[in-house]
């Protein structure tokens, strides 16, 4: 029986691209869409050319604390238990904090860092009961470092990272791991809609000289949830071409 991931904002560039990896090592994926999104789920899910027994498309917003509670527990109703959980849905509200809104704040901290609680914590349980789990949280190299205009985003990914290594001291007996990954820039069709003179600003930051692939970051995601990652618990992963070393 194929093993069960929930990947959250599965259809962005970094998230497609995990969706894409765990389904092709034998994964089957629930990859959640933001409520009434459905139309723009099943576009990009016909788009993959996945099938029904590869991928489930299920509805959810992961900034709502008790449709989270409510949706997951009907997932593990229906399909029994979920073995790995992606924390990848992220957005960005950038600006100055002299100028930056509360909604700005409250908008990215909600769909960055709240919604790690909402998701993982109808799932936590079940996993340790099982006594087998993995739950990956998708961070950024600016959680680590901090970025200019960036308060917001960077203090959300920061607190992934600091909730991983507290949720991987509770998991650890129960054979449950909480890991990071930390990517920095990477390649994601927004990202390559930049001016060129921007991208090659970017470049030239980075020792080697390029972006990271969003499958290059789904292969670290997909390390982590195999066998052979089944003893590295509470680690931040970076990938980010040697951009932030520490």
């Amino acid at each position: 029986m194929k093993k069960l991931a929930l990947i959250t904002g599965s259809k962005g560039g970094i998230g497609s691209a995990i969706s894409s990896q765990l389904v092709n090592d034998g994964y089957r994926v629930i990859a959640t869409y933001f409520t009434g999104k459905h139309q723009c789920a099943q576009d990009w899910f016909n788009a993959k050319g996945f099938t029904d027994d590869q991928v489930r498309l299920f509805e959810l917003d992961v900034t709502n604390t008790e449709q989270c509670a409510q949706r997951l527990a009907e997932l593990l109703q229906e399909e029994g238990t979920v073995d790995v959980v992606v924390n990848n849905a992220g957005i960005t509200r950038d600006g100055t904090f002299k100028k930056m809104t509360a909604s700005a704040w409250k908008d990215v901290i909600e769909t960055n860092l709240n919604s790690v609680f909402n998701v993982t914590q109808p799932l936590f349980a079940a996993m340790c009961e099982k006594g087998d789990g993995r739950v990956i949280n998708i961070s950024s190299v600016n959680g680590i470092k901090g970025q200019f205009g960036q308060t917001n985003y960077s203090a959300a990914k920061a607190g992934m990272i600091g909730f991983s290594k507290a949720l991987a001291a509770e998991g650890a007996r129960s054979g449950v791991t909480v890991n990071v990954v930390a990517p920095g820039y990477t390649g994601t069709p927004m990202v390559e809609e930049m001016k060129p003179e921007v991208l090659e600003s970017i470049k030239a930051q980075i020792p080697m000289r390029r972006l990271a692939t969003p499958e290059e970051v789904a292969k670290s995601v997909a390390f982590l949830v195999s066998d052979a990652g089944a003893y590295i618990t509470g680690e931040t992963l970076s990938v980010n071409g040697g951009l932030h070393m520490h």
